[in-house]
Formats: C-alpha cells, structure tokens, sequence
C-alpha cells in the first residue's frame, strides 16, 4: 500500500488552506450535501478527529475505549457556534495527524484495531481516515469552488481499500448483475457484483466491454455518494453511472 500518512497532513493542510484563504466564509453555507453547511461537515471532520485520536490512544496504550465517549463528543461539538466548529476542526484535525505521525514504527508494525466493519493495521486506519477526511474536505471545498476535485494521489490510496467501502456503503435492490469499471489517473479495473441482497467489488483486469470509464477520482466519490451529473466528466446519459447512483447514496 502507498504510504498514507504523508497525503493525510496533504490534504489536512490543503483544507487549511482553502479555510483560510476564503474571505469572509460564511460557516452556514451549504456543503455538498446540501443539507449540510459548512460548518456541519467542518464539525463532522472534527469531531471524527477527537473520536479517532482516542480509539487510536486507547490502542496503543492497550485500554478499553468508553463506551459513551463519542456521544459526549458530538454532543460537545453540537454545541459549539459555528464558526468554532469550522477553526476547532482544523485544530482537532491537526492534533490526530501529529498523534500519528509521533508513533515509533515498532509500535505501528503492530498496532491493529477492529472498528465496526472494519479490521484495520495502521496504515490502513490511517487509509480509512484519510478518505474520510479528504471526501468532507472536498465537501466544503467544492462549496466554494464548483470545479474541485479529490487529489489523483488521494484517489490512488482509498481505491486500495475501496472494496471495504463498497460493502460498508452500497445498497442492493434484489438485482443480479455486474457493472465493469475503468479508473483513470490511476488506470484500474474493477467489478461491482449485486447477487440479490449484497453488493461487493472484484478487481481483476477486463477484457470485454466497460460499463463506466471515469477518472479515479470520481470514481471514489460515487462510491461515497457524491458524484452526480454536475461533477463528473463521465457521460450522463450513460445508465450504469445512474444506476450506480442509487446503489451509492452516501453516507
């Protein structure tokens, strides 16, 4: 797997960056989703922050995690004003990388943690971090620029994982059928296979004919529900791109 640490602070510093260099930001401006603000998803990214630095604390200290940790935080977070939400996420965001960057390699060869769905090493919670936060930076980004996109080497890192995601994310509809994919930037194959009430990812090279080709980018995004006709540059009218829509709402 590619290193995703150094692309976590990347992208960390790219949200900083596109914080800091909008005048005036009006925190309640719609993100993408629409029913978020700005705001709302800076708290999302900040929140999660908190919530992971403790599960990965807890980890290496080799404790229990508290079972009403998360509430209290996004009860704390909820509370706050929404400019708070947006500065404090940069903070909180920032105090998760430095935590991961201080680990000893000794320590991260055996760091392991079972999270949900999700049976993680370090560079994979790292991996599962670093899409999750890239897509709510891209969330906010593409609020104030329509044409922002997720960085192709973000794109290459959560595409080595993006069957967990598939799984964890997609939503079946009795049907059976394979639609095939091709990424671009980076060039990959993958199948995404509905059998009735499940839906899941092959990757393996095609031969016949694509469903989908599209950019890695977008690609990632559909799969986190958010690629529709205004931000993609694959065809519109093409039905497995509406199909593969509604099988990825978000989450």
């Amino acid at each position: 797997m590619t290193e995703p640490l150094p692309l976590l602070r990347t992208s960390i510093e790219h949200l900083r960056a596109v914080i800091d260099g909008t005048t005036n930001l009006d925190p309640e401006t719609s993100a993408y989703p629409t029913e978020w603000s700005i705001a709302d998803t800076m708290s999302h990214i900040g929140s999660g922050a908190v919530i992971l630095k403790q599960r990965f604390d807890d980890v290496v200290a080799g404790t229990e995690s508290d079972a009403g940790f998360n509430q209290s935080v996004w009860d704390e977070w909820n509370a706050k004003a929404p400019a708070d939400q947006v500065t404090d996420a940069l903070v909180a965001d920032q105090a998760l990388l430095l935590a991961l960057e201080a680990l000893p390699d000794a320590k991260r060869a055996t760091f392991h943690l079972v999270m949900g769905p999700f049976n993680l090493d370090f560079n994979g919670f790292v991996a599962l971090r670093l899409g999750e936060q890239a897509m709510h930076a891209w969330d906010v980004e593409v609020a104030l620029d329509p044409t922002a996109t997720l960085s192709s080497d973000v794109a290459a890192v959560v595409l080595e994982g993006i069957g967990r995601i598939v799984g964890f994310s997609g939503k079946a509809n009795g049907e059976t059928k394979e639609v095939r994919i091709r990424t671009t930037e980076p060039a990959r194959d993958f199948t995404i296979v509905f059998a009735g009430d499940s839906v899941s990812l092959i990757t393996a090279s095609h031969s016949g004919v694509i469903d989908l080709e599209l950019p890695a980018e977008a690609f990632v995004r559909l799969v986190y529900g958010r690629l529709d006709a205004a931000k993609t540059t694959a065809d519109a009218s093409n039905p497995a791109l509406s199909d593969l829509g509604t099988a990825f709402p978000g989450f």
